[in-house]
């Protein structure tokens, strides 16, 4: 019987048609978050060419749109979600150029980005430690030297959910953990739209990849200490974590 943690059960998730409507929903109704606009600003010039990973519907290359950032490619490996972020941004009449893409295996050259942005904790969302670290280094790749690169997670130490890690944990260590896990962090629910997967990292786990990937790590803040988020995006979305690296 294959594994939950089958890579093709997890991107049939994000090609279900409510799954599609919910992150068109967020694209529509909420725009970018205080937090992103305040580091993705600061990050990045506008005239300079960005690819984005887990693009979903279009919300954050949308929002960098409207603040004048015209060379965004907004990339995902759902390709529902990449046809409703292009019906979006034409009802839009923007400008906004987006392609299916793997994090794990990008179709670029090296050293052709100038910047790179995952956001709402979209790499957690690849199953597997090695996939994960397989699309850092793919992004470590295309970047070009200095070129920033953020992106967000949950993060374990800081979950709301303290005693459902605590029982995890038990489960763990008495080897009476759920066959289809790969790794303590991961977790996997089958909803009615199909399996919903994510690997909840602690703070030292993420950065020993980031060290093997090669990235300089600037700054890691969670999104609660950049700002006060508006009520709807706290519903939307729960705390997570931001990392700022670098290519050197």
């Amino acid at each position: 019987m294959p594994a939950l943690m089958d890579s093709e059960k997890v991107k049939a998730y994000f090609e279900a048609d409510n799954v599609v409507a919910h992150y068109a929903d967020a694209a529509a109704r909420l725009g970018l978050w205080v937090s992103e606009e305040k580091i993705l600003t600061r990050l990045f010039k506008t005239d300079e060419s960005i690819l984005e990973l887990g693009c979903g519907v279009g919300r954050i290359a949308i929002g960098l749109h409207e603040l004048g950032y015209r060379n965004v490619l907004a990339t995902d490996y759902s390709r529902p979600m990449i046809q409703r972020t292009r019906s979006l941004a034409k009802l839009l009449e923007y400008a906004i150029p987006t392609q299916v893409a793997d994090a794990r295996a990008l179709k670029f050259e090296d050293e052709v980005f100038d910047g790179a942005i995952f956001g709402f904790n979209g790499l957690m969302q690849i199953p597997s430690e090695a996939g994960r670290i397989r699309a850092l280094c793919e992004i470590y790749r295309v970047l070009r030297p200095g070129a920033w690169f953020v992106f967000t997670t949950h993060d374990r130490e800081r979950s709301p959910y303290q005693e459902f890690w605590q029982a995890e944990y038990k489960r763990w260590v008495a080897k009476e953990q759920s066959p289809d896990l790969e790794c303590f962090g991961d977790r996997a629910e089958q909803t009615k739209d199909g399996l919903h997967f994510m690997h909840v990292p602690t703070v030292e786990e993420m950065k020993a990849q980031l060290t093997e990937a090669g990235f300089r790590l600037e700054a890691t803040v969670m999104r609660s200490e950049l700002g006060e988020e508006p009520a709807e995006v706290k519903h939307f979305s729960d705390d997570c974590r931001f990392w700022v690296v670098q290519k050197l």
